[in-house]
């Protein structure tokens, strides 16, 4: 696990940037689920929130060092806030479309470089998107179910 890191690589911090009270849901869950550090990742919600207090609180919350911004959509309020506070693309990167395997993932990997700690989450993320149908294929087409 992440904590079991040497002293001198520093773990990156993830975010949770949503909309409404999803980021508070996610980040329990992770909690719960891996009994990860409560300093892996911070829920940070856009509701109430102007553009510049939120841009502010996301500012403050990511600090100094290496961070991760997941947030639920590629557009919006959290997205452009999170694309503005990691202007600084070697310290800094966000993730969009976040779920729960990708951030079950991130907490135990937190001491990677972002740049393979960043492939590693979108690949699992993928992954975990799944149908129960198994022969589902692209473009919503299906197999006839044989028998």
């Amino acid at each position: 696990m992440s904590d079991s890191a040497p002293p001198d690589v520093p773990l990156v911090k993830g975010i949770v940037l949503t909309h409404g009270s999803m980021c508070h849901g996610l980040v329990d869950a992770v909690q719960k689920i891996a009994g990860s550090p409560e300093d892996a990742l911070h829920p940070v919600s856009n509701e109430g929130q102007s553009p510049e207090a939120l841009l502010k609180e996301v500012a403050r919350v990511v600090g100094e060092g290496p961070a991760l911004i997941f947030t639920d959509l590629q557009t919006g309020s959290c997205a452009l806030t999170a694309r503005f506070v990691c202007r600084d693309p070697g310290n800094r990167e966000v993730i969009f479309g976040v779920n729960l395997p990708m951030l079950l993932d991130f907490v135990f990997h937190r001491e990677l470089p972002l740049d393979e700690l960043v492939e590693r989450l979108l690949a699992q993320g993928r992954s975990a998107i799944r149908s129960t149908e198994p022969n589902r294929v692209s473009g919503g087409n299906r197999t006839p179910a044989s028998g």
